[in-house]
């Protein structure tokens, strides 16, 4: 068992720890018709959206440092997935893709974080436009690399769960979209509660790479110092590998030794 599977892990107990006191510390503390000030929440101004709770400080500090520490950790599970596909079976497109998609989701999760809806509307939904879409095609790509490389019955249970997360969270991510056009009050608080739920699934999803973070060793590590792989191309030999293909030509070389003393 390999201590690389507290990563994944540890992204959604973070990340949904985090974003939830958020929320909690923005909630409504009485009725809208008893609150008083020149700011009101859960009114169509201020849906309890993941972005509205983290607008003003101190929320929106705690905010930042919850998108750009979750950012950085999307990254590095998704190049170690990826070098992880690499050493356990070979690249391919679906590698490659999934690996960018990653890396363009942590990129939109950063401006997401650091540039709240309040203060830079256009950077924030630019982010938010570049983060959701992208981190629906990493889940998508995933889920069909898990049945592509799956061999035992129980790898393929695990491509069952992801394929379930991310059918339910297409169809969050679709009426999250939907609700927030609308000008209904109802409907906006509606889009909130599937933004809320899509964004959940995600970080879940990503917690079931421990799975295969728990078999991963030091020759993970080697393939990414080694360059990676082409598309398609061969994957790179593992320590296991070179001390076989030793063992093999010493076999040849005593039995050409035989053959030359006979």
């Amino acid at each position: 068992m390999s201590l690389w599977m507290i990563l994944p892990i540890s992204l959604p107990v973070l990340t949904i720890a985090g974003i939830w006191v958020v929320l909690y510390n923005e909630s409504c503390e009485e009725p809208l018709p008893l609150q008083r000030g020149a700011v009101l929440c859960c009114t169509p101004d201020n849906i309890p959206l993941i972005s509205k709770c983290g607008t003003l400080p101190p929320e929106s500090c705690f905010f930042s440092l919850i998108c750009s520490t979750g950012s950085f950790m999307v990254m590095l599970i998704g190049l170690l997935r990826y070098a992880h596909v690499i050493e356990r079976h070979q690249n391919c497109m679906l590698n490659t893709a999934g690996l960018s998609a990653a890396w363009i989701c942590a990129a939109g999760l950063i401006m997401v974080g650091n540039f709240q809806v309040d203060i830079a509307k256009v950077l924030h939904y630019v982010g938010a436009g570049v983060a959701f879409p992208s981190s629906m095609l990493f889940v998508c790509l995933q889920s069909t690399l898990t049945y592509k490389l799956a061999k035992t019955q129980e790898e393929y249970r695990v491509g069952h769960l992801r394929g379930g997360m991310a059918l339910l969270a297409l169809v969050a991510l679709v009426l999250s979209g939907v609700f927030f056009c609308q000008e209904s009050f109802a409907l906006q608080h509606a889009a909130a509660i599937f933004e809320w739920t899509y964004c959940m699934l995600i970080m879940l999803f990503y917690g079931t790479f421990a799975f295969e973070f728990g078999s991963m060793s030091g020759d993970t590590l080697t393939v990414l110092s080694r360059g990676g792989g082409g598309a398609g191309g061969p994957s790179f030999p593992t320590s296991s590998g070179h001390k076989m293909e030793a063992e093999g030509r010493g076999s040849n070389h005593h039995q050409s030794d035989s053959l030359s003393m006979l």
